[in-house]
């Protein structure tokens, strides 16, 4: 964006703070901005207010990055947090599990993630609240739901693009699949399934599968062991 002239600011100060603009360094100017026009701020040492600047610029690209990411990612709960609500007795989660994949290690590791649960028992949600981790760490996400998955796929099969389909889904840091046990399961979806294990990696997937019971997480090495599951 373009810098907009501050009658507060003397004419040489007008001229750094376009030149940082120009910079695309409109993080640091603002932060400049700011102290030129605080009377306190020569209280504090050079490498003090420095710092400040620098670290105004720093988590200003850090936000649009991530804002970014999370566009991308297409989350159902956008706004999904790990808050205190995972804590609660009665939804007897596992808490020092989900501490852990909130850390994101699994995902260098690689492994992949499997969550069950009865449906309302907050699966997606939790799955969002981890993608959202990762997003933190400027992790690549995509969330989409398994029967989307296969209609996609199909049609990339029919358009002769399946090849670069499977690379793009491949390319994310963590693919999520949700309603993966509620595909109309059949000998073609398995071999999609299958192909799909293969091209994607077999690696970082966070598969959501609804069952009868408390929700549960489940970390496993590849995609065959959940399709043999199935």
């Amino acid at each position: 964006k373009d810098y907009t002239y501050n009658d507060k600011l003397t004419k040489e100060q007008n001229i750094l703070m376009d030149r940082l603009y120009k910079l695309r360094m409109s993080g640091m100017a603002e932060a400049f901005a700011k102290q030129l026009l605080d009377p306190n701020t020569g209280l504090a040492s050079f490498e003090v207010r420095f710092a400040d600047i620098i670290n105004q610029e720093w988590n200003q690209r850090e936000n649009k990055k991530f804002h970014k990411l999370l566009k991308q990612a297409t989350l159902k709960y956008p706004a999904a947090d790990l808050d205190a609500t995972i804590y609660e007795p009665e939804r007897q989660l596992n808490t020092h599990v989900i501490e852990l994949l909130a850390e994101c290690k699994w995902i260098d590791e690689p492994n992949n993630l499997l969550i069950t649960g009865g449906a309302g028992s907050g699966k997606t949600y939790i799955a969002c609240a981890l993608c959202i981790a990762a997003m933190h760490q400027m992790r690549t996400v995509k969330y989409i739901r398994a029967n989307s998955l296969m209609t996609e796929s199909e049609h990339a099969h029919q358009e002769s693009t399946y090849y670069e389909y499977s690379n793009k889904m491949a390319s994310y840091d963590l693919l999520v699949i949700d309603d993966f046990g509620l595909i109309a399961y059949s000998a073609k979806t398995e071999h999609s399934l299958r192909m799909s294990g293969a091209l994607f990696r077999q690696e970082r997937i966070i598969a959501l599968l609804v069952n009868k019971v408390t929700c549960f997480l489940h970390v496993y090495r590849d995609l065959e062991s959940l399709i043999d599951m199935l």
